[in-house]
């Protein structure tokens, strides 16, 4: 069987109720999320359903990144459409799951992102990247912006919110859903498992080292406005209590990417595997495509990628391993799977 039928049939009855969904066009604007009351300005994209055709063009592409055709603020189409928010990993941005967002507002959902402060591309002051519980924050703030003071707030059904975060979004997302940072557990964990990866990044952050930080990051982060969460090859499974993940109520399909190209990737068994083992036995869909890896779920690369990257970043060659034609694939796999759970939601 060759990969791509691999990977569908993996999916295939999600794929199913899926079928049927309007084809809308791209429409794509930036966002600025300030409050006064938070000294944490956000910033990012919202991409929604329009039936404008003019105007496309290739928007969020570099010579490593190929980029999404979407219209730039064009009118968002009549009729009111679920809202995604998306959470991007450890020193990523916005637009890391553009591919994602292009394929669901074409089938008439609303989906923002936006650069979270100390662990984004261009932002990484190092007291922000320690202020984790800030994360799912942003994400609170985002919909809170979506549905108030937004230009699209009229166009969202509130009823039908969902969130999707990668990596150390993954991590985001498991807060929203109701995870609770267990400092205790977590630092017992590192004990036993020296040179972990989440334990290296966490301790060089500092997180959780005062007990005003550690009561900051148990606290509750859940926002119940969420009625579905997609989690894409998370980091940070160990961080929650055993009972908090226990609870959580959240629908939740979670992918785990078993394919490690570089061998420097999350260990399933401390991460997703983990996470599906300690979440309620109901409201669970769990996915690991043989083929699936870490940075599959970052943008399409260019026929250039590999060779630019060997030039400029050779420690970076990995994130385009495959991540062309076989990634295209994987992304339409994925962005059906996620549009049909969010669906039977």
């Amino acid at each position: 069987m060759n990969r791509f039928l691999q990977i569908a049939a993996v999916c295939a009855s999600l794929l199913a109720s899926s079928a049927g969904a309007q084809d809308y066009q791209t429409g794509l604007a930036g966002l600025k999320v300030v409050d006064p009351h938070v000294g944490r300005p956000l910033a990012g994209y919202v991409w929604y359903p329009t039936t404008a055709t003019a105007g496309v063009a290739t928007h969020h592409a570099n010579p490593v990144w190929a980029g999404i055709e979407a219209i730039e603020d064009a009118a968002i189409a009549e009729g009111r459409f679920p809202l995604v928010v998306l959470s991007h990993g450890m020193y990523g941005n916005a637009m890391n799951q553009s591919w994602l967002a292009s394929r669901l507002a074409r089938m008439g959902y609303v989906v923002a992102a936006v650069n979270h402060p100390g662990t984004s591309t261009w932002a990484r002051d190092a007291d922000d990247a320690r202020r984790l519980w800030e994360r799912p924050r942003d994400l609170s703030r985002l919909i809170d912006y979506m549905l108030s003071t937004s230009a699209h707030a009229g166009s969202i059904d509130p009823d039908r919110i969902f969130m999707a975060g990668h990596s150390l979004g993954g991590f985001t997302a498991v807060a929203l859903a109701g995870g609770r940072y267990d400092g205790e557990a977590f630092d017992g964990f590192c004990g036993d498992h020296p040179g972990e990866l989440v334990c290296g990044i966490f301790d060089g952050w500092n997180v959780g080292k005062t007990p005003e930080d550690r009561a900051e990051m148990a606290a509750d982060l859940s926002d119940p406005r969420i009625r579905g969460i997609a989690v894409f090859d998370l980091g940070g499974t160990q961080t929650f209590s055993r009972s908090s993940l226990g609870q959580i109520k959240t629908p939740l399909l979670v992918f785990g990417a078993p394919e490690d190209i570089d061998g420097s990737g999350l260990d399933l068994d401390v991460e997703s595997r983990a996470l599906v083992a300690a979440l309620p036995k109901t409201g669970v869909t769990y996915l690991e495509p043989a083929d699936l890896a870490h940075f599959d779920f970052l943008g399409e690369c260019t026929a250039n990628a590999i060779a630019i990257l060997k030039d400029e970043e050779p420690d970076d060659v990995f994130v385009c391993v495959d991540g062309t034609d076989d990634r295209r694939a994987l992304h339409d796999m994925i962005a059906d799977a996620v549009a049909a759970f969010f669906a039977g939601q």
